[in-house]
């Protein structure tokens, strides 16, 4: 029984660390777009009123790494209903911005921390993990949702994770090309 959780686990990871990492190098940029816009909008435009411009540059944000996750990261999973696809991709960005905004409400307005080094750090770090977590699996689940057993190199990923129910992994197709 303990083996085969491990192996189950063993499958999960392998299934998605390709997208963990795309989906690392997107939101990295992301972060870049978010915390410029953000910065640049606290100390200017938006003085005085850092949950405005946390929401602003999370909105900008969003648009980039929508772009980003549907023709890169999740390129092979993109809906065909591309109207679905974006409403479901903002809906699940409003959670997450929500999130960071939050976590600047939660510091300004609960702990009365107003420096801008501590509302950076509840948008831009603190809230922008806990979106990002959200936001992988939301995007990973329920927005780029098309099966990737077409593609060589994903074609025995669910097999990995149901392997229990079909027989042990040394009955599954050799991975070839991928790494472990």
């Amino acid at each position: 029984m303990f083996n085969g959780l491990v192996d189950r686990v063993q499958g999960l990871v392998s299934m998605l660390w390709r997208e963990v990492m795309k989906f690392g190098v997107v939101g990295a940029a992301a972060f870049v777009v978010d915390t410029g816009i953000f910065v640049w909008l606290m100390g200017g435009p938006m003085t005085g009123s850092e949950v405005k411009a946390k929401i602003v540059a999370g909105v900008v944000a969003t648009f980039f790494s929508w772009g980003a996750n549907r023709y890169w990261t999740f390129r092979h999973r993109r809906q065909a209903n591309i109207a679905r696809e974006l409403v479901l991709f903002l809906v699940m960005n409003a959670i997450g911005l929500g999130i960071a905004a939050a976590c600047v409400w939660v510091t300004k307005y609960m702990l009365h921390l107003t420096d801008t080094t501590s509302l950076f750090i509840a948008g831009s770090v603190v809230g922008l993990i806990l979106g990002t977590i959200f936001r992988f699996f939301a995007y990973r689940f329920w927005v780029f949702t098309a099966e990737l057993d077409e593609e060589p190199e994903f074609a025995h990923d669910h097999e990995l994770l149901h392997h229990q129910e079909q027989g042990s992994a040394a009955d599954l197709p050799a991975a070839g090309g991928r790494g472990a």
